[in-house]
């Protein structure tokens, strides 16, 4: 696999169709991949193929498009398993996103072994997805939250308290891989180690690092892991719950219906085993086969050659903007992720996202789903570049200076 330095960005770029646009009279310059990101003519194909020949629901048919959609929708499974180095398929449950790989963990796993008392460890940097099903939770066992908390406009974790944090009544501690609002990259192998000493049960929310870094769960040392498709050049409406295996066999169903079951009776049913008793009803069958083609896209490239890209582009975004005045920036100064996060003095950040989009440029404005974070750091909202091996050091200079232009606007 060739470095980050050989790698032909410029080629990659081409392969979006999407980018080859005008916005506002302005080349695109798209600059929120951390909310979704594009998808690749390899991607968008596979989609085609499957709705132009293949399209059939899986498992209960006998013909041959039955057969075609099922083994296609099957080798997503696989695939996605090697993606994160997963022991087994049988790993790999299908969601709609990370949402619901949360959601999932947090009715199944959490009603069967919480109880009153009980703590969740969460960290202060956590989306909304990784807070409220947490709190709906511990809401209806009786159990309460607890939170690993960050250092000011850093956002990097203050771990010196972690010993008095993990008590005996920590049973889970769920934290975020990536932050999507400060780019801080937690030491997720680090944590997980020092909760498994103790018992804990880990959970690891990967939207954000998952198609920006070579992941292995094994090594991470977690025992559940999700990610969504749409972040990493896949389609929308499609996810992965990864869990241990031993650990997903214990669980109870998330939803009950057809294609979860191996035999129903008017007064009982018997599950399958997972992944599939956590999968009822008709799948997205789809959403499978175009993250088979993303995940086999992303690692053509390879992941370590995205990430070096990643903070390439965010280290010049960082410094350029560093220079200027009256600007806060949010986030590491060094080991930061591929996006930058700030305020310009006197200036909302809805107001630099709209006078951005009329110079063509697409940031992100708001409290990015991390609102309680967003009260600790005394602000409503930030403006939020965020980046992926398809921009590069010519969009970034002239996102800074579109934000110099914004500057100067509200001054005169």
């Amino acid at each position: 696999m060739s470095d980050a330095k050989k790698t032909d960005w410029a080629a990659r770029r081409n392969d979006f169709p999407i980018l080859d646009q005008q916005v506002h009279g302005r080349p695109l310059i798209y600059l929120d991949n951390a909310a979704t990101s594009q998808k690749p003519r390899a991607v968008i194909e596979a989609l085609v193929r499957y709705y132009e020949r293949d399209n059939a629901n899986v498992h209960r048919g006998i013909h041959e498009l039955s057969n075609r959609a099922t083994t296609a929708f099957e080798a997503g499974r696989i695939r996605a398993a090697k993606f994160i180095n997963a022991r087994s398929a049988d790993e790999i449950v299908f969601t709609r996103g990370t949402t619901e790989g949360v959601n999932l963990v947090a009715h199944c796993w959490g009603g069967k072994n919480l109880k009153p008392g009980d703590v969740i460890l969460l960290t202060e940097l956590e989306h909304h997805s990784n807070l409220v099903p947490w709190q709906m939770l511990a809401q209806r066992v009786g159990a309460r939250l607890a939170f690993i908390p960050v250092t000011g406009d850093e956002g990097v974790l203050d771990l010196t308290g972690l010993d008095s944090l993990l008590t005996p009544q920590v049973k889970l501690l769920s934290m975020v891989h990536i932050s999507n609002s400060m780019g801080t990259v937690n030491p997720v192998e680090e944590l997980c180690a020092r909760a498994r000493k103790l018992g804990v049960t880990t959970f690891v929310d990967g939207a954000q690092s998952a198609g920006h870094l070579p992941v292995d769960v094994q090594a991470m040392g977690c025992d559940f892991y999700a990610f969504s498709g749409h972040k990493i050049c896949g389609p929308t409406g499609i996810g992965v719950l990864w869990g241990r295996q031993e650990l997903l066999e214990t669980l109870p169903p998330y939803q009950g219906g057809g294609e979860m079951i191996l035999s129903v009776g008017y007064d009982r049913t018997e599950f399958k085993h997972a992944p599939h008793r956590f999968e009822a009803g008709t799948p997205d069958i789809s959403g499978p086969i175009g993250l088979h083609a993303a995940m086999d896209y992303l690692d053509g490239i390879g992941r370590e050659n995205i990430w070096k890209h990643d903070q390439e582009l965010a280290g010049h975004a960082y410094e350029r903007l560093a220079s200027l005045r009256n600007i806060r920036l949010f986030g590491p100064k060094t080991n930061r992720a591929g996006l930058v996060s700030f305020l310009l003095d006197d200036v909302h950040a809805h107001d630099v996202v709209t006078l951005a989009d009329q110079a063509g440029v697409a940031l992100r404005g708001g409290h990015h789903c991390t609102q309680p974070l967003m009260h600790k750091l005394g602000v409503e909202s930030t403006a939020r570049a965020s980046f992926y091996f398809y921009n590069t050091l010519a969009e970034v200079d002239r996102f800074v200076d579109v934000i110099v232009e914004i500057q100067k606007f509200f001054a005169s």
